[in-house]
């Protein structure tokens, strides 16, 4: 038995992007701890979690809303992901990775958000 959100690959990412940046952040110094370090991982972890709130609203019109949420999310870790890149908390390397994964995960959310119907 499991709920239906678990099986869309869009959840899945999420929650995998949500652990990584997790780790990453953990590795930021110490006077982020509560700022970027946060900030980072609240954005990351609210992607899979729209994901699943929505999953279960009777409207596609709310769904399709708390997946504009999570693209938000999305559009914040990358924002995160720049300054921590500027401040030089890892390498170019490291960025362009999780970019990619953020960019990929983005076009996935939209590309599904404009299939659902009211």
């Amino acid at each position: 038995m499991k709920f239906k959100f678990e099986d869309l690959i869009i959840w899945q990412k999420g929650m995998d992007l949500g652990e990584e940046m997790n780790i990453i952040a953990s590795e930021f110094p110490k006077e982020e701890l509560y700022n970027l370090s946060s900030q980072l991982r609240r954005a990351s972890d609210s992607i899979a979690l729209n994901i699943s709130e929505g999953s279960i609203l009777q409207s596609g019109a709310e769904y399709r809303r708390f997946l504009g949420y999570s693209i938000r999310s999305i559009a914040e870790v990358v924002t995160c992901l720049h300054k921590a890149r500027r401040r030089k908390y890892f390498s170019e390397e490291v960025f362009s990775k999780y970019y990619k994964d953020c960019f990929d995960l983005m076009n996935m959310t939209i590309a599904f958000r404009n299939k659902i119907k009211d």
